[in-house]
């Protein structure tokens, strides 16, 4: 039976970085659901998928505004709306891609009640997610890179907005797979994380 690999996580985990380092072990192809809603957008009417349009002209002057007129948790709510509309392409291509039998897909965008609800057919899936509970990793990552756009670009305390909601997502995260019995890896030595994965999703 094909084995189809989903890793979720919030931003700044590095779900991107471990995927890669897992894939290329497996000899798996890999996709981000980064990747698969941005092809949506392309693709699918906006009036089908409103919450994936929502903040499709992400530029630094959106983006400041956005997180300066929401809290943290409504920023949350927003990122989930939208990985609802996400996960209807994500599920699509588990479902009827012929060309990879079996890979990756990694991203925010994977949630636990999402995959708990969906109903796959003729697959295998093996899920993990990876939360990061070091706030000040966590801004550090967002002091350098930022999140959306580069860090330089946009003001200090949108910057801190960023911690708020990310550190908030975690939390959100590690108590929905809890909830729906996913395994849950806190990231620290990267190495040893990725072979906690390769066990997890090999068993």
């Amino acid at each position: 039976m094909d084995k189809i690999i989903l890793i979720g996580g919030a931003p700044t985990v590095g779900k991107s970085y471990t995927t890669r380092k897992i894939a290329e072990s497996l000899k798996l192809p890999w996709i981000s659901t980064d990747i698969i809603r941005e092809q949506m957008r392309k693709i699918v009417r906006k009036e089908d998928y409103p919450h994936l349009f929502s903040l499709s002209e992400n530029t630094p002057e959106i983006a400041v505004k956005f997180l300066s007129t929401n809290s943290a948790k409504e920023i949350v709510k927003s990122q989930n709306n939208e990985s609802t509309d996400v996960w209807k392409g994500v599920k699509a291509l588990i479902e009827t891609d012929y060309v990879w039998k079996s890979f990756i897909i990694e991203g925010v965008a994977i949630l636990p009640r999402l995959v708990h609800e969906s109903s796959v057919k003729n697959k295998s899936l093996k899920v993990v997610f990876l939360v990061d509970n070091d706030v000040e990793r966590i801004r550090n990552t967002i002091y350098t890179r930022g999140l959306w756009n580069d860090a330089e670009k946009y003001p200090d305390y949108v910057k801190e907005k960023e911690v708020e909601w990310v550190v908030d997502f975690n939390e959100y995260l590690l108590k929905e797979a809890r909830k729906y019995k996913y395994p849950v890896l806190e990231i620290g030595n990267r190495k040893a994380l990725i072979g906690e994965i390769k066990k997890l999703i090999e068993d």
